[in-house]
C-alpha cells in the first residue's frame, strides 16, 4: 500500500471516528429500533419511498418492485418492466400509485384480495411515454401528479395531461392542500386553476434541490433543501433559516423531512442518519448508525398513523418506535452493564450498575427526563456493583460492594467498607434524622449524621445475614427484614441501636404461605410481603402473617419478587421478570384497582435484584438486564388503543398441489365466496395486526365457524392450518388482543367445501329419484313376487284340487267301473238268467209235447194245452224285456236314444237286436231271448244291416260300440 492510501485510510478513520462523535447520543433514553433487512423481507437493498394505507398496511419502493408490510408478513410485488419502483402513495381507496422507470400506474386488490397493477402508460400521449424514473407521487382528492425530471404527469378522470418545465422539474410536493413544484431556475411554483405558475425564485435554490416543504406555523412553511439547510416559504418570499445544524445539512444533506407532530419535524440525511428537532431548533434526538441504524444513508421519512417512525434506507427498511411510551437508557454504550438502581439528584441522573455508578445532567425543564439532553459519564472509583442510591437528609448514598459510599459532586466519600451494603433505612421521620441503619451482607450496620456528614457507628450485634429487604417501625423500635431462604426477621434494639435484644423469625408456622422466597416492603402503610402465593400483610393483633384483604383476592397463587407503590397509591410489581401495576387511579365499588401489564418488557428486567425507581407518572425508571428501562406511564395510557387484525394470506395446501391463494390480505369492495372442490378442503390462514411495536406482545384467537366448538387460546402465532374439511359451509374468525387485553374487531373469511359430485344436490335429487324408482320396482318385484308365489300357491291348491278331483273322479270311475261292471254282471247274469230260463222253458215246452205225443192224455190235453200256452206266454212276456232294457241303459246309457237319433226307422224289435248285439250275443242267444229262430234272426240282422246302411265289409258289432264311443 502507498504512502497516499495510508494517508487517505487514516484521513477516512478520523472522519468516521468525528462524524461518530458528532451525532453521538443526545438524549436520556431512545425508543426501540427495529431493523428489518433485505434477507428478511426479499427485496432489493435500496428502497426509496414509504407509504401506508387505511388498514395500517405499509408500502415501499424498492429496487425490486412494491413491497408491502402488515406487521408479520412481507410480500414483493415487481413492475411489468422489473423495474425500481422509486415512488409509492396511496388514495383515499387505498389504490396504491406507484412510478418506476418509464412506468406509472397503481395496484388495487382484485375480487380475491390479491393485489394486481394497472398500468396507465397507455393513456400517455404516444411522444411522452418515455421519462425515465418517477421521483414523485402526490395524490390530492382524484388527481394524481407523477414527476419525473422531464415532465409531470396529471392524471384525472381517466386521461393524463403532460406539464413540461423549461428545463427540468426537481421536487413536487403537497402542503395543506397546495400542489407545489420546483423548476430548475425558475424556483418554486404552485399549481393554480390547471396551471402551474410561479411562485418565487431565491437564488440560493439555483443548484439546490428542494427535497420537502412541510408547514410549521400559521401560514409559514418549513422548507429543507439537498445542500443548504432550511428555509422558510411565507407567501412567496424565501427566507434562510438559520440553525446550529447548518453545518451538518451541508456536509450530510438532507434527503427527506416532515413534522412529526406540532413542535417536532424529522430530517433525513444521507450520512448523518435522522435527525428529530423541535421548532426552537434544539435537537431532540439523533438516530445513526451504531446506535439503532443500519445505516446513515436515509432515502426517505414516514409517520405512520400511530405516530411512529418508519425510515426507507440505502440498505433496509428501520422502524423508530418515538411515540412509543417505552425507551431504553444505555449509559455505557461500549458495555452493556445492568441496572440495579436509578435515583435523580441535584438535577442529574444517576444509574448504579453492575461495573459503577453513571451520571449524567438532565434538562430540569423537560418533564419526560427521557428527551432530555444527556452525556453520561462514569463516577470515579465507583467500579463494582452498586446496590442503591437513597437520598437521607438531602444528601445521596450509595450502596456498593464495597461498603457505603455519599456522592458529592459526582465523586464519592467513603463512609465504611464493611462488604456488601444493600440499602440504608433512616430511624427516624425527623429531618435530619441522626440514626441509619443500613442492610449489608453480614446483617445490620449503624451509621450516624452530625449535620455535616455520615459516619460509621459500627456493625450491630446481631446474627450474619444478608439483609437486602429492611424497613425501621419508629413506633415500635423494631427493624423488619426478609432473607429469601430464612424468612421475615423482627429485630428489637438497643436504645443506642449498637445491638439487637430481641429477635423473631415469621415462617410458614406464622401464617406465611411458606419460610422460602419472602420479600418484605412497606405498602399502603403496612408491612407487606411479597410470597410465592400473592401479597401476605403483617396483623399486629395477632402478630401473624395473613393474605392481604385489598390485593390477595387478585394476586392469589401469583409468585411475586417486588413491590412499590408510587406518590399516586399505585403498587408497581415484579413477577418472574414480568411488570405490572395495579391501577388505584379509577376505582369501582367491586374493584378498587385495575391491572395493567407491560408485556413488552418481559425478559427484559432484570431478575434477582429487581428494582423500579417512580420519579412521577411521566418518569418510570425500571432495572433492566442491559442498561435501564424508562417507562413514560402516563403516555402509555393514553397510547393504549384497540388492536387491528388483518387477514394476510388464506391458501389451499392440498398435498400434490400447488398452493393457491384464494385471498390475498388485501380487502375488496367485493369479495365473492368461493366455493371450492371437495378435494380441495386443506386450508392455510396467516394473520396479522399493524401495531409494529408491539408484535411480542400481541396475541391472536381465531375460531373457524362450522368446525371449531369454540374460540382458540390466546395465542403469539399467526397462522393456522385446517386439514381434510368435510363438505359445508365455513367462515373463518380472527381477533388479536394488546398487553393490555384490548381486544380488535374480528376479520372473516368465508368458503364453501363443495360436497363431491355424488353427494351434491342434483345427485341427491337424482338418488331421491334412483331410490323411489328402486322403491317402486321393489315393490313392484315384491307384489310380481307375491303374485308369482300366490299364482304358485293357486297352482299348487289346483294341482291339490285337481289331484283331489282326480282322485274323486278315479273313485267315481272305480265306482262307476264297478257300478257297471256289477251292472254288467246283473246285465250279464240276467241275460244269462233269460237265457237259461228260456232254455229251461223250452225244454219244458218239449218236454210236455214229447210226452203229450207218447201218450194220449185225452181228458188232460186242454191240461196240457193251458200248460204250453203259459209257457209260451211267459217266453213272450215283456216284462223280462223291460228289466233287461233298464239294466242296459244303466250300463250304456244314451244308446238307445242316440241309435234312435241316428236311425229313426229302427223298430223296437231291431233296438232289442242292436242291443243284444251290443252286448256281443250269439245268434242263438238273441233267438232265444227275442224267441223267434235263428234264421229270423239272421233275416233281422240283414235287414238291420240293409236298414242303417252299413258296408258290408263293416263288422256290425263294431259299428254299435263306435256308436257308444261317439256319445262319449
Amino acid at each position: 500500500m502507498t504512502n497516499v492510501h495510508i494517508k487517505r485510510a487514516v484521513f477516512v478513520g478520523l472522519f468516521f471516528v468525528v462524524v461518530q462523535c458528532s451525532i453521538a447520543q443526545h438524549r436520556v433514553a431512545i425508543p426501540q429500533i427495529i431493523n428489518y433487512n433485505n434477507n428478511q423481507y426479499k427485496g432489493g437493498l435500496q428502497n426509496w419511498d414509504i407509504a401506508q394505507d387505511s388498514h395500517g398496511i405499509m408500502y415501499f419502493g424498492n429496487n425490486e418492485g412494491l413491497l408491502t408490510f402488515n406487521g408479520r408478513y412481507w410480500n414483493i410485488y415487481p413492475l411489468p418492466n422489473a423495474t425500481v419502483v422509486r415512488s409509492v402513495a396511496v388514495d383515499s381507496n387505498n389504490r396504491i400509485y406507484v412510478g418506476g422507470q418509464d412506468e406509472i400506474g397503481y395496484f388495487q386488490p382484485d375480487s380475491t384480495g390479491t393485489l394486481q397493477y394497472c398500468s396507465l402508460v397507455d393513456l400517455i400521449p404516444q411522444p411522452e411515454r418515455r421519462f425515465a424514473d418517477v421521483w414523485n407521487i402526490v395524490v390530492m382528492g382524484s388527481d394524481v401528479f407523477f414527476r419525473a425530471n422531464t415532465k409531470i404527469l396529471h392524471y384525472k378522470d381517466g386521461r393524463i395531461a403532460v406539464d413540461k418545465p423549461a428545463t427540468e422539474w426537481q421536487f413536487l410536493g403537497q402542503v395543506q392542500g397546495k400542489l407545489y413544484a420546483q423548476a430548475l431556475r425558475q424556483g418554486i411554483m404552485h399549481f393554480e386553476g390547471g396551471f402551474w405558475k410561479p411562485l418565487t425564485n431565491h437564488p440560493d435554490l439555483n443548484g439546490n434541490v428542494i427535497t420537502a416543504i412541510m408547514p410549521h406555523s400559521g401560514d409559514t412553511l418549513l422548507v429543507t433543501t439537498l445542500k443548504r439547510g432550511l428555509f422558510y416559504l411565507i407567501g412567496d418570499t424565501l427566507i434562510v433559516k438559520k440553525t446550529p445544524f447548518d453545518e451538518l445539512f451541508s456536509t450530510d444533506r438532507i434527503y427527506c423531512g416532515l413534522p412529526v407532530n406540532d413542535d417536532w419535524f424529522v430530517f433525513g440525511t444521507t450520512s448523518a442518519g435522522v435527525l428529530i428537532v423541535d421548532r426552537h431548533d434544539r435537537l431532540v434526538q439523533q438516530y445513526v448508525y451504531g446506535e439503532g441504524l443500519q445505516m446513515n444513508n436515509v432515502r426517505d421519512v414516514f409517520i405512520d398513523r400511530n405516530r411512529n417512525l418508519w425510515l426507507a434506507l440505502d440498505d433496509g427498511i428501520d422502524f423508530i418506535g418515538i411515540n412509543s411510551a417505552v425507551k431504553y437508557i444505555h449509559p455505557n454504550r461500549t458495555n452493556p452493564v445492568s441496572s440495579y438502581t436509578t435515583r435523580l439528584f441535584n438535577q442529574h441522573l444517576y444509574i448504579g450498575t453492575s461495573n459503577g455508578l453513571y451520571v449524567t445532567p438532565i434538562d430540569a425543564n423537560q418533564r419526560d427526563i427521557s428527551l432530555s439532553d444527556a452525556d453520561f459519564s462514569e463516577v470515579n472509583h465507583t467500579e463494582g456493583q452498586v446496590w442503591s442510591l437513597n437520598e437521607i437528609n438531602g444528601r445521596l448514598l450509595m450502596g456498593h460492594e464495597d461498603g457505603a459510599f455519599e456522592i458529592v459532586n459526582q465523586s464519592i466519600r467513603k463512609i465504611y467498607t464493611v462488604p456488601g451494603t444493600w440499602l440504608y433505612q433512616p430511624l427516624s421521620r425527623v429531618f435530619p434524622s441522626k440514626h441509619l441503619i443500613a442492610g449489608t451482607y453480614l446483617g445490620l450496620h449503624h451509621m450516624m449524621f452530625n449535620g455535616e456528614a455520615f459516619l460509621d457507628a459500627g456493625r450491630v450485634d446481631g446474627p450474619y445475614e444478608s439483609l437486602r429487604f429492611i424497613y425501621y417501625d419508629e413506633h415500635a423500635h423494631v427493624v423488619w427484614a426478609s432473607h429469601p431462604y430464612r424468612g421475615i426477621f423482627k429485630f428489637n434494639l438497643s436504645e443506642d441501636c449498637s445491638r439487637i435484644t430481641l429477635q423473631k423469625t415469621y415462617t410458614s408456622n406464622d401464617g406465611l404461605p411458606s419460610s422460602l422466597y419472602n420479600y418484605l416492603f412497606l405498602i399502603k402503610n403496612n408491612i407487606t410481603v411479597a410470597t410465592s402465593d400473592g401479597i401476605y400483610e403483617y396483623d399486629t393483633q395477632t402478630d401473624r402473617f395473613a393474605p392481604s384483604p385489598l390485593f390477595y383476592p387478585r394476586f392469589k397463587g401469583m409468585e411475586i419478587q417486588y413491590l412499590k407503590e408510587d406518590g399516586d397509591g399505585n403498587v408497581w410489581f415484579i413477577s418472574h421478570k414480568k411488570l405490572g401495576v395495579a391501577d388505584f387511579s379509577n376505582p369501582s365499588d367491586s374493584i378498587p384497582f385495575d391491572i395493567t401489564y407491560f408485556p413488552e418488557l418481559n425478559g427484559q428486567i432484570l431478575g434477582g435484584f429487581e428494582n423500579i425507581y417512580i420519579l412521577n407518572e411521566e418518569n418510570i425508571f425500571i432495572g433492566a438486564n442491559r442498561g435501564a428501562i424508562h417507562l413514560n406511564y402516563q403516555r402509555y395510557k393514553e397510547n393504549t388503543s384497540k388492536p387491528d387484525i388483518l387477514l394476510n394470506r388464506v391458501k389451499l395446501i392440498n398435498s400434490g398441489e400447488q398452493a393457491q391463494v384464494l385471498y390475498g390480505g388485501h380487502r375488496a369492495p367485493h369479495t365473492p365466496t368461493p366455493t371450492l372442490h371437495y378435494r380441495s378442503n386443506s386450508l392455510h390462514f396467516s394473520f396479522a395486526t399493524t401495531l409494529y411495536d408491539q408484535q411480542e406482545n400481541v396475541e391472536f384467537s381465531y375460531l373457524l365457524e362450522g368446525f371449531d366448538r369454540a374460540w382458540s387460546t390466546w395465542s403469539n402465532r399467526s397462522e393456522k392450518e385446517y386439514t381434510n374439511l368435510p363438505p359445508g359451509q365455513y367462515v373463518f374468525k380472527v381477533k388479536s388482543r394488546n398487553s393490555n387485553g384490548n381486544e380488535s374487531d374480528t376479520d372473516t373469511y368465508s368458503f364453501v367445501i363443495a360436497p363431491p359430485w355424488y353427494s351434491n344436490p342434483v345427485s341427491h335429487t337424482i338418488y331421491c329419484v334412483l331410490v323411489g324408482l328402486a322403491i317402486f320396482l321393489l315393490f313392484k318385484w315384491q307384489k310380481k313376487k307375491l303374485q308369482r308365489k300366490h299364482d304358485h300357491e293357486l297352482y299348487l291348491s289346483q294341482l291339490e284340487l285337481d289331484r283331489s278331483e282326480k282322485e274323486v273322479v278315479r273313485l267315481q270311475n272305480e265306482k262307476l267301473e264297478a257300478e257297471i261292471a256289477f251292472k254288467n254282471k246283473e246285465l250279464a247274469n240276467m241275460t244269462m238268467h233269460l237265457i237259461q230260463r228260456g232254455e229251461v222253458l223250452s225244454k219244458i215246452k218239449e218236454t210236455i209235447l214229447a210226452v203229450v205225443k207218447k201218450h194220449d192224455f185225452p181228458d188232460s190235453t186242454i191240461n196240457f194245452r193251458q200248460l204250453i200256452r203259459l209257457i209260451r206266454t211267459a217266453e213272450r212276456t215283456e216284462e223280462d224285456w223291460e228289466q233287461f232294457s233298464v239294466h242296459f241303459n244303466h250300463v250304456n246309457q244314451g244308446f238307445f236314444a242316440r241309435l234312435k237319433q241316428l236311425y229313426p226307422d229302427l223298430t223296437p224289435n231291431e233296438l232289442k237286436l242292436c242291443a243284444f248285439l251290443r252286448m256281443n250275443l250269439s245268434s242263438k242267444e238273441i233267438a232265444q231271448l227275442m224267441n223267434i229262430t235263428i234264421k229270423a234272426v239272421e233275416v233281422s240282422r240283414y235287414r238291420l244291416r240293409k236298414k242303417i246302411k252299413l258296408d258290408p265289409e263293416q263288422n256290425l258289432y263294431e259299428f254299435l260300440l263306435q256308436i257308444r264311443d261317439d256319445k262319449r
